[in-house]
């Protein structure tokens, strides 16, 4: 880690123990994502993978064989900015874009056999990642967390479709 990074580091831990530690709840998932973020791409340039590849890469492997505008859907990205990452993809060997013979227009995204086997060695790292965040974290609390953050996601994009309508309770 550079001492720039560091010096963020530092500087995000101050900010929520000490200077705003009751700040709102958007601020804190967006500098905890920071922080996920950061240490997963350490991990993921270990083995010369992009971040921004990872987020693809997740999505295929669950569901291969998507077209590139749902994996942009997916992805929650542009459909321009998907489109280079998997042209960069393309070229590091790790998915194949490809048109059907019945319907020229979509074009479908495959991993190759390389990019379905970065999931043995990327997996892990995220794993670990998540492991190391939630050290010594109680597993009620963990539960809680994730409870929350799901109800959090569940209200928010409700809202986005139904805006100003009161929605019922989901017991999760």
């Amino acid at each position: 880690m550079s001492e720039h990074d560091a010096e963020g580091v530092v500087r995000v831990f101050r900010h929520w123990h000490e200077a705003v530690p009751n700040d709102r709840m958007a601020h804190l998932v967006k500098d905890a994502t920071r922080c996920f973020l950061r240490a997963l791409q350490v991990r993921l340039a270990r083995h010369h993978v992009q971040l921004g590849h990872w987020t693809f890469l997740r999505i295929l492997w669950q569901r291969d064989g998507l077209t590139k505008r749902e994996l942009s859907m997916e992805a929650g990205l542009m459909e321009p900015t998907t489109f280079v990452a998997l042209r960069a993809m393309e070229s590091l060997g790790y998915v194949s874009l490809e048109r059907k013979a019945e319907n020229r227009k979509n074009i479908y995204v495959y991993l190759t056999p390389m990019g379905r086997q970065l999931k043995d060695t990327l997996v892990p790292l995220a794993e670990e990642v998540n492991a190391i965040a939630l050290r010594g974290v109680d597993i009620q609390d963990v539960a809680a967390t994730r409870r929350c953050l799901l109800a959090a996601i569940d209200n928010l994009s409700a809202d986005e479709f139904l805006p100003g309508t009161d929605l019922p309770d989901v017991q999760i």
